[in-house]
């Protein structure tokens, strides 16, 4: 069966939308420029992000005809969670900067949908509220390694009280990625408010009035005044994070743990050595280390590495029904959305997500049907990447 993608009308202003890139131009005009670049940027001169898309975009499908296509099955198990997509939403920090029902839009369109939401350490909303907001959905939490081991601790036990389903730990962050788009535009956490940012949220009222109302609140952030988002991190995280600091962690968190931003064989056998249960393939969506392999390229070593038994996903750059298609037929157990998501709340919050999700199921289930597929397990043996098959 096909998941909704959400229930209802989508917005006036996204009925004319059909592509994820469509909602992006959307949310670009709704957002100040600062903000939107937020989202859309990467790290120093944005390789990682072009190679990526570059890289999804040499995805040859072989599609098979006289295939009874009528009844199409998207179902997955992500993170020990029935899904009803293939699909989690990532997590993305500093969400309520963008719309004021922030995380909470997030998580309620991804119940809708009936797929795993993921709450970042760096949200404006704290795992309680979360939880409280889509208390029978399937919510990930996710965490770094922090300077402070008793944060860690603290936070565990919160995830733990929570009832959260999947601790995802982020392993690519030993220092804040150089993100040259905030640095000129002069963007930090908690926001600065400088006289080109403060004009350019009056040219976007309804933005500016949400901000208003309910200004984001920064919560794992440290006391100290705005720094630049990079030096929030450098200040917060631990740059000495080792496999030993992986395996202490497994030994706090008694539940389901995912270990995000692998690229290497050797880091995926290390982290399931260490006690991962799944993996998700990522370069941080271009926003840590310039100039890095496409996750989907690395995608068929990590999964010979990490052996059978061991779910590994993917994420950076999916912007399509096709994209993840082809993600999940050269062996991803599902594809995790970052900016796609992102794009829906600040064109039109919970609405916007719960859009660009039905954007993206009507994709998927058409691009399963023109292959000749009708469940996930077909698309193997359907997508060629570079020439190659699997």
């Amino acid at each position: 069966m096909s998941a909704p993608g959400g229930a209802g009308r989508p917005p006036r202003s996204l009925r004319r939308t059909h592509t994820v890139d469509d909602v992006g131009r959307v949310a670009r005009r709704r957002t100040p420029h600062a903000v939107f670049d937020f989202v859309d940027g990467g790290a120093d001169d944005e390789i990682t992000m072009a190679r990526a898309r570059r890289a999804l975009d040499d995805v040859v499908l072989l599609p098979d005809v006289l295939r009874d296509v009528a009844a199409v099955d998207t179902r997955a198990v992500i993170g020990g969670r029935a899904s009803a997509l293939p699909v989690a939403i990532g997590p993305t920090g500093y969400t309520g900067l963008l719309h004021p029902d922030g995380e909470l839009a997030m998580a309620r369109a991804a119940a809708s949908a009936g797929i795993p939401y993921t709450l970042s350490t760096m949200g404006t909303r704290s795992i309680s509220e979360v939880r409280a907001a889509v208390p029978r959905a399937a919510v990930f939490f996710q965490l770094y390694f922090w300077k402070d081991p008793a944060r860690t601790a603290e936070l565990i036990r919160e995830a733990i009280d929570q009832r959260v389903d999947a601790l995802v730990v982020t392993v690519d962050m030993a220092v804040g990625g150089s993100r040259l788009r905030d640095l000129r535009r002069g963007l930090s956490m908690p926001p600065k408010i400088s006289l080109p940012i403060l004009v350019d949220g009056a040219l976007h009222p309804a933005w500016a009035l949400g901000y208003v109302r309910r200004p984001p609140r920064f919560v794992s952030l440290a006391p100290g005044g705005s720094r630049s988002i990079a030096e929030v991190a450098n200040l917060m995280f631990d740059p000495g994070a080792s496999r030993a600091s992986l395996e202490a962690l497994r030994a706090q968190w008694p539940g389901r743990l995912i270990v995000k931003g692998v690229l290497t064989p050797r880091a995926a056998r290390e982290a399931v050595e260490a006690g991962a249960d799944e993996l998700i393939v990522s370069n941080h969506g271009g926003r840590q280390l310039d100039r890095a392999r496409a996750a989907i390229e690395c995608l068929a070593d990590i999964r010979d590495a990490a052996g059978p038994g061991v779910p590994v996903h993917v994420d950076s750059g999916f912007r399509s029904g096709a994209d993840i298609a082809a993600a999940v037929g050269l062996g991803a157990g599902s594809v995790w959305l970052g900016r796609a998501p992102l794009y829906g709340l600040m064109a039109a919050g919970e609405a916007g997500v719960a859009t660009v999700l039905r954007i993206l199921t009507g994709q998927l289930t058409a691009t399963m049907r023109l292959l000749g597929v009708s469940d996930l397990a077909g698309l193997a043996g359907h997508v060629e990447l570079n020439g190659r098959g699997r």
